[in-house]
């Protein structure tokens, strides 16, 4: 079969106005146009990078809901308030109530309208801090952010919807009433003012921000990312520009599980949904130290609080089998193999009696469903008993920025007043307040979709009522 390849549109197609203006091309701008399209607006999505897709093309895991009819197909019946309060819980007490109401009762809706355009997310798995697979990803076990994103520009293709790359949003413009009612855009072909009724800013985190890292949290000026070097915060500047109120600007997300020495260029992200099949975490005495399904912030506080260089994550085949990026990170020179347990110990430095004696009791520990040990309840559907075995060296990574613009459920964004900035939204990693100061693995990209929607109908009800 050919491989999908979406072209962009040619900077002398940019027209002078539209009715909404989308920038940034990652899952929530493409959900959001595609979605405005639908009830009626003429949309045109601007992205600053050559590549399309920002940091949901990364995203491995999943895509959160409860309720949803995927999960009874799988005979897992869940309920919305304990989605509710375990994302509650995971990020501290301190997400924003509303936003994370809508959040959790809008997400099964949000499974049935992708699979309305052909995007099918219909096997499960499960994320830290979560009782229940939520986590929903395509049938091929294939990493869920690629899927989407190249399912979202098949549907945009279809529709014909204006997209540009290398195309630079500088500035937001506004009428003498304070209304945002356009954007200055720089192309190939130079600036240029395009006018609109409302603009969205779906235009990412700022994880790859030196500077803005920084200003914000320079205990972790130092670490890597697992960002595309896109995410560098634009968006929130261009807000800050008329005067938005960004919020939470120092919950800054570490993930668990990255590989960063492979080379100096590409920090990788090692999905959570290893962990969520099986997988482990062992330090350099080949023992396991933390509940590796614990939420992010205390499993990257056990990596780092080893001073030893990181941790070791132990797998076999049958948790290969069970989650395919493990394929791309072999690709690319992540992984180490074994043919037994004392080889990959021999391979990876670790004491091999302890790796042994480890996994021995993990694989008890799943046969009893009984983690006497760390307490883990989650991820054990099978043990790591199946040759070869295999393992990836991680360090916890500056991953995801949970703080941003400050914004409503209905995603409009609020001034340094509190007040409504009309004509202009922010969805996605660019905003703040749904998290907290921890994200739940796989409620970002559930984000990028549910609040990507909930702008798009916004946007459509503003200015079809105007």
């Amino acid at each position: 079969m050919a491989k999908f390849v979406f072209t962009p549109k040619t900077a002398d197609q940019l027209k002078d106005s539209y009715d909404a203006i989308i920038v940034g091309a990652g899952g929530t701008g493409l959900t959001a146009a595609l979605q405005a399209h639908e009830l009626g607006l003429n949309v045109v999505v601007l992205e600053k990078n050559e590549n399309l897709g920002g940091n949901t093309s990364r995203a491995s895991s999943g895509m959160n809901a409860s309720e949803s009819l995927v999960q009874l197909n799988h005979g897992i019946i869940d309920n919305n308030h304990s989605f509710y309060e375990e994302t509650l819980k995971g990020g501290g007490l301190l997400n924003d109530r509303p936003m994370l109401k809508y959040f959790v009762d809008h997400s099964a809706i949000a499974i049935s309208w992708l699979m309305e355009h052909e995007i099918d997310l219909t096997d499960l798995t499960i994320t830290g801090g979560m009782s229940k697979k939520r986590a929903h990803r395509p049938a091929s076990m294939a990493p869920v952010g690629g899927y989407l994103v190249t399912g979202l520009l098949k549907q945009i293709q279809k529709e014909d919807i204006d997209v540009f790359n290398n195309s630079r949003v500088t500035k937001l413009i506004k009428d003498d009433g304070k209304k945002v009612n356009g954007v200055e855009v720089e192309t190939k072909d130079g600036k240029k003012i395009v006018t609109a009724k409302a603009v969205l800013l779906a235009s990412g985190g700022f994880g790859a921000s030196k500077e803005l890292i920084k200003k914000y949290r320079p205990d972790l000026v130092d670490y890597k990312t697992t960002n595309q070097p896109g995410a560098t915060g634009d968006g929130l500047k261009l807000a800050e520009g008329v005067d938005a109120q960004l919020m939470q600007m120092n919950f800054v997300q570490v993930h668990p599980t990255a590989q960063t020495d492979h080379d100096h260029d590409h920090t990788y992200l090692i999905g959570e949904g290893v962990r969520g099949e099986g997988a482990i975490l062992v330090n350099k005495a080949g023992k396991r130290f933390v509940n590796e399904l614990d939420t992010r912030k205390v499993v990257s506080n056990a990596i780092t609080d080893l001073h030893e260089d990181g941790a070791y994550l132990i797998f076999d085949q049958g948790i290969r089998d069970h989650f395919k990026a493990i394929d791309f990170y072999d690709h690319v020179g992540l992984v180490v193999h074994g043919k037994d347990l004392a080889d990959l110990a021999k391979n990876i430095g670790v004491d091999a009696n302890n790796l042994e004696q480890t996994v021995a009791e993990w694989n008890s520990a799943v046969k009893n469903k009984d983690d006497i040990a760390f307490g883990r309840t989650t991820g054990m559907e099978r043990g790591i008993d199946e040759a070869p075995y295999y393992a990836i060296h991680v360090h916890p990574a500056i991953h995801y920025t949970m703080g941003g613009i400050h914004i409503t459920p209905e995603t409009e964004v609020l001034d340094s007043n509190g007040n409504v900035i009309e004509g202009l939204y922010a969805a996605g990693e660019v905003s703040g307040g749904l998290h907290g100061n921890n994200r739940i693995g796989g409620n970002s990209i559930a984000e990028t979709v549910i609040f990507g929607r909930q702008a798009g109908m916004q946007m459509a009800k503003k200015i079809t009522s105007c």
